[in-house]
């Protein structure tokens, strides 16, 4: 895969998680674990996105 490929791929991932996220925020009660778990993951991704789009800028 391409570096823009695995790029475009994280970023939809990061969108999943995030809808996932304001979708488990809807149910109640909330599961605060499963909330934390999703919160974790996106932010792993972000940071490996960030770190990806970095390199394609130098």
């Amino acid at each position: 895969m391409t570096t823009e490929g695995h790029i475009a791929a994280l970023e939809r991932r990061h969108h999943e998680l995030d809808q996932r996220i304001q979708s488990e925020m809807q149910h109640l009660p909330v599961d605060d674990l499963m909330v934390s778990a999703l919160k974790r993951k996106k932010l792993e991704v972000k940071d490996e996105l960030s770190k990806l789009q970095g390199m394609t800028r130098q």
